[in-house]
């Protein structure tokens, strides 16, 4: 979840320097979703995996791959160029509570333990402690809107792919590798909508698109397929709570922005929501279990004494 959170909270940047050297929304999306599919495609290959064959995983990839990728990819790029990080992260870091509201809608979140909601409900708190949407512009605007808008297609697709892909004996990679040529090919279609033009492109803005794109899409989705087929779709989309801190840390090495004791406190905040959302409940073992267990543990006592 870590190195997750560090590859996908890096984003931002990364469509930042694109946007504003030379780069528009549509080709970013398509040059990220082309990018990371290769990456995928390498790794898959190499592991020596194959894509799926069945038609019916591939009519669920579609749907998974426009509200997972093409969409949010597409949304995010277009919101960046009116609305600053800070209004981006907080609306971002929303996926987290979208994906529970779904999951308790579908039954995939039959009940939820008020730690594990208190945890939600205090890392976006800490979101909000971070970036202060409230002295910043652009929270009602349009840009923010999309973006709010791709914060709840993350949410769809998490559960879609909890509910239909993981966990069907796939493996997670082949997965992730197929879901992104299918978002290569949707991502496409857009292009006849978009700028093909872009006289101004310079070295910057085709560097910070090769890096979206291999690690901020390709390795980074990789990773979140995992997630979600080891914890679940509402605890992978916690991760969101990680972002605003690996942007803030990322502002103050790279940007020479400064942190406020304010921040610092948003981030322990954001950190300890996190950890209440893995908290499991233990339940105790049976006791013909703790029986059996207590009886095998007795005999290799006795089979080491006669040794």
């Amino acid at each position: 979840m870590g190195v997750l959170a560090l590859l996908w909270g890096s984003g931002f940047l990364w469509i930042d320097l694109a946007l504003n050297n030379g780069l528009s929304p549509v080709q970013i999306t398509v040059t990220r979703c082309t990018l990371g599919a290769l990456v995928l495609l390498v790794l898959c290959f190499s592991a020596g995996q194959r894509l799926p064959r069945d038609r019916a995983i591939w009519g669920h990839l579609i749907v998974a791959a426009f509200f997972c990728n093409a969409l949010p990819f597409a949304l995010f790029s277009i919101g960046q160029q009116t609305v600053d990080s800070g209004v981006a992260g907080v609306l971002n870091a929303t996926t987290p509570l979208w994906s529970l509201l779904i999951g308790l809608a579908i039954g995939a979140e039959r009940s939820i333990h008020r730690v594990r909601l208190g945890g939600l409900l205090l890392g976006f708190a800490g979101t909000l402690l971070i970036f202060a949407p409230w002295q910043q512009g652009g929270l009602t605007s349009w840009g923010a809107l999309t973006i709010l808008g791709a914060a709840l297609s993350y949410a769809v697709a998490f559960a879609y792919m909890g509910r239909k892909l993981t966990g069907r004996g796939t493996a997670p990679m082949a997965l992730s590798a197929a879901q992104l040529v299918t978002a290569t090919g949707l991502s496409t279609l857009a292009l006849p909508a978009g700028d093909l033009e872009s006289a101004n492109v310079n070295a910057t803005g085709l560097t910070a698109v090769v890096i979206l794109g291999i690690f901020g899409t390709g390795i980074t989705f990789a990773l979140h397929y995992r997630l979600i087929a080891d914890e679940g779709a509402t605890n992978a989309a916690t991760v969101g709570y990680l972002l605003p801190v690996v942007s803030v840390a990322l502002g103050a090495i790279v940007l020479n922005e400064e942190i406020t004791f304010r921040i610092v406190a948003g981030m322990v905040v954001v950190l300890a929501g996190v950890g209440m959302t893995q908290w499991r409940k233990r339940t105790p073992a049976p006791l013909e279990t703790v029986d059996m267990e207590l009886a095998r543990e007795k005999a290799l006592t006795e089979r080491r004494t006669e040794a």
